[in-house]
């Protein structure tokens, strides 16, 4: 027969916050730029992102047992749901500061079918993404009431990517929002060029660059340096970068960023950055934004 850990402690932990901590990963570090693996994943990039950056841990598990709780320790699910008490065998830690039992044990509220049944939880194979609890090496809280994910080879190698982006010597900053804003007219009608510098976490540089020629496409790029060269171009879609932009950006540039440049310019620089959120398209989250501090 199963043991069961005292569920009021275990439901005690699932209330808690999720930690913001900084950790290191075993992942071996890679290209910042995120990029998306070749199989098309199941799950969107934007909502994946915001389970990775949130969770501490990353873990391939293969469920062994799962128990339905029921009275007061479920008193709190939400309808048409149930809460389990999973026990899961780990295949793969794939985010960690350290090693962790080979067993674990958390708890995940699921949706019951239209018929009111549990799904069949037994054997499958998840992705989690959680924190340790502090005195429970064994036991573990999921960041997120969707944080326990099926399993499948593209899911595993789009969460693996965004783990590699997000600790890359050269991964890029968190954008916290839009600073100044300069444009320069060219010579000829239509001709003219945008600079505007995104503030973030840590300060380092961000820069979106617009550049337009008569007859021409109007061209973009992103610089994670100050110095804008030839080198630098507009992000990849499903990556760490286009992440940052696309889902933090507002959706027009703040008065003040303007502020001191002519009306024509004012004009064309707000014109210019509608382009740029264009390009880079919707962010796609489907789960709403992450309710506590992204770990990096």
């Amino acid at each position: 027969m199963l043991r069961l850990p005292r569920f009021s402690q275990v439901v005690a932990i699932a209330a808690l916050s999720v930690s913001s901590a900084a950790i290191s990963q075993a992942t071996a570090p890679g290209n910042g730029s995120g990029s998306a693996p070749a199989a098309t994943s199941p799950y969107g990039y934007a909502d994946t992102a915001d389970l990775v950056l949130a969770a501490p841990l990353v873990v391939d598990a293969a469920i062994r047992s799962a128990t339905r709780i029921k009275g007061p320790e479920a008193a709190n699910v939400a309808a048409g749901s149930a809460r389990f008490y999973v026990e899961a065998d780990v295949t793969a830690l794939i985010r960690g500061a350290s090693a962790i039992p080979p067993r674990i044990g958390y708890l995940v509220d699921l949706p019951l079918d239209p018929r009111g049944r549990a799904p069949k939880l037994k054997k499958l194979r998840v992705l989690l993404f959680a924190r340790t609890v502090d005195g429970r090496p064994d036991q573990v809280q999921l960041v997120k009431p969707d944080a326990q994910r099926d399993w499948t080879p593209a899911a595993e190698a789009q969460v693996r990517g965004i783990v590699q982006a997000t600790l890359a010597s050269d991964a890029p900053p968190v954008v916290t929002g839009i600073g100044n804003a300069f444009h320069v007219a060219g010579s000829l009608p239509g001709e003219g060029e945008t600079q505007i510098f995104l503030t973030t976490a840590d300060n380092r540089p961000v820069s979106l660059s617009i550049l337009r020629r008569p007859g021409e496409q109007p061209r973009w790029a992103v610089a994670l340096s100050e110095i804008v060269d030839d080198a630098a171009a507009p992000p990849a879609r499903d990556t760490l970068l286009w992440y940052r932009l696309a889902c933090t950006l507002p959706p027009a540039l703040p008065d003040r960023s303007t502020a001191s440049l002519a009306p024509g310019d004012a004009s064309a620089a707000q014109d210019d950055y509608r382009f740029v959120l264009d390009r880079l398209g919707p962010c796609g989250r489907t789960t709403g934004a992450p309710a506590v501090s992204p770990a990096r």
